[in-house]
C-alpha cells in the first residue's frame, strides 16, 4: 500500500472515531521511571478486548537480575478489568529496556507483532553480537509482522500500523480509533524528537516519518512511549496531540525545514551517550524479549561486544 494511501486510511479512521465514541478506546499508561517508558494498556469498552504497547521487563544491569514488577501491574489491571489481551505490540526493538512480551504473553495470551523491518535489524545486531546460525534473522520470533498500511482489529474498534523509520529501520506507529502510539519518534513538545544515530538510523528519514504523523488530524491523540521531564517541567507527561507538537514542538514545529531539523539532530547527537542498557535491551528485543538461550549451565548469558560500537 503507498505510504499515501496508508495516512489517508489512518486519518479517515481518526474522523470516525472522533465523531462516534463507540470508535474510541481506553488507555492506560504504566509509567517505568527506572527506564523514563510508558507502557499502555488499550482495550475496546466494548468487547473487552486489549492490547498492551511497550511492555516492559525490569532489569538490574550490575546483577544482570530480572523481575516482573512493572509486568505484574499490567496483569492485575488486565485482570480486574476483566480484558482479554488479543495483541502484544512492539513499536520498534528498543534500545533502553528489555521487553516482558513473553512473560505477560504466556500469562495473558494475544499475538506478539512488530514491523516487517525487524528483520533488518536483526540481520545487523545479529552480526554485531555474533548471534550463531541458531538465530533467525527473519522475523520469525514474532506472530505478526506489520507493514506499512496493514489493519487489524481490536474487538470493534479499527487498527492501522504506519511505518515511521528515522530513529531505527522498523519503528512502527500505530492508530486504534483516534488515538496514535507513536513509539520513539517524538516525545513532548517541550522535549522533541528521538535520535537517530543508531545502526539504520536517519535523521532526514526521522524528519519525514514525524511530519507524516503530524499531517494526521490535529486533534489526534498522540501517546508516546518515554518522557525525561524536559528543563522547567516537574511532571511527567506522555499524552499530547497532532496540533500541540505542530505548533510547540521545539524540534519539529510547523516552519522548521528537514535541513534545519537534520543539522539540529545530527550535532545533538553527537553529544548523547549509549543508553545505560542497549547491550542487553537490542540482544534480547530482536529476540522478540527472549532471552538467550541458556548453557550447558542452564546459565542465559548476555554478550557485550568490546570496542566494537
Amino acid at each position: 500500500m503507498s505510504s499515501d494511501r496508508s495516512l489517508s486510511l489512518a486519518a479517515e479512521q481518526i474522523r470516525r472515531a472522533q465523531v462516534d465514541q463507540r470508535l474510541r478506546p481506553s488507555i492506560a499508561g504504566f509509567f517505568d521511571e527506572a527506564t523514563n517508558t510508558v507502557s499502555y494498556v488499550v482495550h475496546d469498552p466494548s468487547t473487552r478486548e486489549a492490547a498492551i504497547i511497550d511492555s516492559v521487563l525490569d532489569y538490574e544491569a550490575a546483577a544482570g537480575r530480572t523481575s516482573h514488577r512493572s509486568a505484574d501491574r499490567i496483569i492485575e489491571y488486565v485482570t480486574a478489568n476483566d480484558l482479554k489481551v488479543t495483541w502484544l505490540i512492539e513499536t520498534h526493538a528498543h534500545a533502553d529496556h528489555i521487553s516482558a512480551a513473553p512473560y505477560l504473553q504466556e500469562r495473558l495470551g494475544g499475538k506478539l507483532a512488530i514491523g516487517r523491518e525487524i528483520i533488518r535489524v536483526q540481520e545487523v545486531f545479529g552480526k554485531l553480537f555474533n548471534a550463531g546460525t541458531e538465530f533467525e534473522r527473519d522475523g520469525s520470533q514474532f506472530d505478526v509482522l506489520f507493514e506499512d498500511g496493514e489493519t487489524f482489529r481490536l474487538g470493534e474498534l479499527e487498527g492501522i500500523a504506519l511505518h515511521v523509520p528515522g530513529h531505527t529501520p522498523a519503528d512502527m506507529a500505530f492508530i486504534i480509533g483516534d488515538a496514535a502510539f507513536v513509539g520513539d519518534t517524538i516525545f513532548m513538545p517541550d522535549f522533541g524528537t528521538a535520535r537517530a544515530d543508531f545502526p539504520g538510523g536517519d535523521a532526514g528519514q526521522l524528519f519525514r516519518s514525524i511530519r507524516r504523523l503530524l499531517s494526521l488530524p490535529e486533534d489526534t491523540r498522540l501517546f508516546l512511549c518515554h518522557d525525561y521531564k524536559a528543563p522547567g517541567r516537574d511532571e511527567y507527561a506522555w499524552e499530547t496531540t497532532v496540533g500541540l507538537q505542530r505548533k510547540g514542538n521545539i524540534h519539529v514545529r510547523d516552519g522548521v525545514t528537514e535541513e534545519e531539523f537534520v543539522k539540529m539532530r545530527t550535532e545533538r547527537d553527537r553529544t548523547l551517550a549509549m543508553p545505560n542498557l542497549i547491550m542487553p535491551s537490542v540482544q534480547v528485543n530482536i529476540r522478540g524479549g527472549r532471552l538467550p538461550e541458556p548453557e550447558d549451565n542452564g546459565v542465559s548469558y548476555i554478550k557485550i561486544p568490546v570496542n566494537a560500537v
